[in-house]
């Protein structure tokens, strides 16, 4: 196989998999939200992970860094049980007003959501520890080091925390890359492997989902 026919093939797998679940108008319309408001969103292959995650898990309570949009917590709330809650921290309170849209255009009643304005870090320590399914961080990627640590605590046994965007554009494997976020990156990434409470891997999904389950012993 030539180098030209690898690169095209794997462009080819990276539109398959991006296009496997076409998105529906309140994701859509999530998204035009979130790209007028400034805010990055998951990637659709990155939010059927989620949704499919939530869903194995059975996830009746899940703890989002990182409103934005709403394009995430959409994709969460759909894999989660028809009882279960969202709640979803962030600084900014227009993420939360269109959040709010999001969720609400796509049939999700109010009582499904608990949106919490303020800084992660702050928030985080009030949360039950040992009270949630899933984890899910997506915010400054400098901080995930800290975010990790909380949001383990925050686990049941078998629940799992998710670091979005983990491969950053090649900076996790770059050992020559020093700027803050590569550095935080690697840290967390070193962390996560490391951790005896913990069975991780790294999913190539979008830019990268960093998981691991809090093992059950």
């Amino acid at each position: 196989m030539t180098s030209e026919t690898h690169t095209t093939g794997s462009a080819g797998l990276g539109d398959l998999i991006e296009g496997f679940l076409p998105e529906d108008d309140p994701l859509t319309a999530a998204r035009l939200r979130a790209q007028e408001l400034g805010c990055p969103s998951v990637d659709a292959a990155s939010g059927a992970a989620l949704c499919f995650l939530a869903a194995a898990l059975q996830a009746r309570a899940v703890v989002e860094i990182g409103t934005g949009g709403g394009v995430s917590g959409l994709h969460l709330l759909r894999g989660m049980t028809p009882d279960g809650i969202l709640t979803s921290i962030d600084i900014e309170p227009e993420y939360h007003r269109a959040a709010r849209t999001t969720f609400s255009g796509a049939g999700f009643a109010p009582g499904r959501t608990r949106l919490i304005m303020g800084r992660a870090l702050d928030v985080l320590p009030r949360l039950t520890t040992g009270g949630y399914d899933l984890v899910f961080v997506d915010a400054a990627r400098v901080e995930y080091p800290l975010y990790y640590e909380k949001g383990v605590q925050l686990l049941r046994p078998g629940g799992v925390i998710v670091f979005h965007n983990a491969l950053a554009e090649g900076r996790l494997g770059d050992q020559s890359r020093r700027d803050p976020e590569a550095m935080a990156l690697r840290e967390v990434a070193r962390a996560v492997r490391e951790d005896e409470r913990l069975v991780p891997a790294l999913l190539p999904v979008g830019g990268g989902l960093l998981v691991a389950a809090a093992a059950g012993h």
